[in-house]
């Protein structure tokens, strides 16, 4: 199945088009892959975790971290002045993905409330920065 999704009204403007041969990546949050034409522009991300302001590493469980991840990656997309709804890739770092399945929910919510529909891998790593468990790289077109 392939979905076009028109951003804007002018065919010079950005378009994304989501391709899934199958329904099965529907209910795991996610497509099998997003073309996109017509870009004004393209914001690689780099990972978001889950450190403060301060630059403060957090020591909390899998799910206080998701929530700042994403966050944090939400501050990164507004402040350049691009929108959640567009991201086009997001790579999930985990040292577990037990503990990060575990709490699924919060970004399947979050990328239903967003309109996100993006490709994605999720990745099982030994180790983060300091006291870290999910890193969030993403990119982002306009």
């Amino acid at each position: 199945m392939t979905i076009t999704l028109v951003s804007a009204q002018h065919q010079n403007q950005m378009k994304k088009r989501i391709v899934n041969p199958w329904k099965w990546q529907n209910e795991r949050s996610y497509v099998q892959a997003v073309e996109v034409t017509n870009t004004q522009g393209t914001l690689h991300i780099s990972g978001q975790t889950a450190i403060d302001a301060d630059g403060k590493s957090s020591t909390e469980d899998m799910k206080p971290q998701l929530i700042k991840a994403i966050e944090n990656l939400e501050k990164v997309i507004e402040e350049a002045g691009y929108e959640c709804r567009n991201i086009v890739r997001l790579n999930i770092y985990t040292t577990s993905t037990e503990e990060f399945f575990s709490c699924f929910d919060v970004f399947q919510n979050w990328t239903k409330e967003n309109n996100v529909q993006q490709a994605s891998t999720v990745i099982e790593v030994k180790g983060l920065f300091e006291t870290l468990k999910i890193e969030l790289e993403a990119t982002v077109v306009k």
